[in-house]
């Protein structure tokens, strides 16, 4: 508790990697990492107590992300229900009498209710982040347009990938949403607040926003979470076209270090 917290060019890329190991052994490996190796060190803030699950983080709470490192802004939460095979393959574990079974649909895992935030991502930090830009994407306003048009910076954060801290920087989060969406308030903790701005945006954009469902699953140490996203319908020709985007982490629960040779989803519609 009250740690001071220390970030950089480079620090960032190194907290990834420390963190991560701690919690998950070796996130995946980037066979670029750790070529710079002098920068400056600055103090951002000081680290404060993180809330178990049972109490939700509000509406301007900054945090560091605790595997991607980077700074960030609570904007407001999510419930969504997680579908957690490894938990339902470890319950099976434990029955004596239970025979080998292919693996679980979605509605056949208990659904546990889980705290996800939309959240700001501070711009300088964005480019150290060893993942994917994050964009929100969406479909244009046309119902005949196929356009999409994406928002850099914003993305889901689960409760567990928060720590909050206290900024002592005079720009807490650089971000060109930020002064738009919260305004400072010092009375107030966390010190910002909602502004109408932020208020009309999530009630406009809410069906497209929202976080139902995670889906998590685990083999050979590789864990793999995915969140669909409903975007919206298009008309092609007389067809109806549904359209989705996707949230998938990989991660390496496993000692021995990984590396993600290519990338190749089968989506299947049921």
């Amino acid at each position: 508790l009250n740690s001071v917290i220390f970030l950089h060019s480079v620090m960032v890329h190194r907290s990834v990697v420390s963190v991560a190991h701690k919690l998950f052994k070796n996130v995946l490996r980037s066979p670029n990492f750790s070529q710079k190796r002098h920068a400056r060190i600055a103090e951002v803030g000081k680290l404060e107590r993180a809330f178990d699950t049972g109490k939700t983080y509000t509406t301007g709470q900054l945090f560091l992300h605790k595997v991607f490192g980077y700074r960030g802004a609570v904007l407001f939460q999510w419930s969504a229900r997680l579908y957690d095979r490894d938990a339902e393959g470890a319950a099976s574990k434990d029955d004596s009498n239970s025979e080998m079974q292919l693996p679980k649909s979605g509605k056949d895992v208990k659904a546990e209710t889980v705290h996800y935030y939309q959240v700001l991502i501070d711009s300088r930090d964005a480019p150290h982040i060893r993942a994917q830009t994050e964009s929100l994407t969406f479909l244009g306003a046309q119902e005949g347009s196929r356009s999409i048009y994406a928002i850099p910076g914003i993305d889901y954060a689960s409760h567990a990938d928060i720590m909050p801290y206290k900024s002592t920087e005079k720009v807490s989060i650089k971000h060109e949403l930020f002064e738009k969406f919260l305004a400072h308030s010092p009375k107030d903790s966390p010190p910002y607040i909602a502004q109408d701005a932020l208020r009309g945006w999530e009630k406009k954009n809410h069906p497209w926003l929202e976080l139902s469902s995670v889906h998590r699953q685990t083999t050979e140490n590789i864990r793999v979470t995915v969140i669909p996203f409903y975007m919206g319908t298009r008309m092609n020709q007389s067809n109806i076209v549904y359209w989705w985007r996707y949230c998938i982490r990989v991660e390496n629960t496993g000692k021995p270090a990984v590396i993600l040779r290519e990338r190749h989803w089968r989506i299947f519609s049921l």
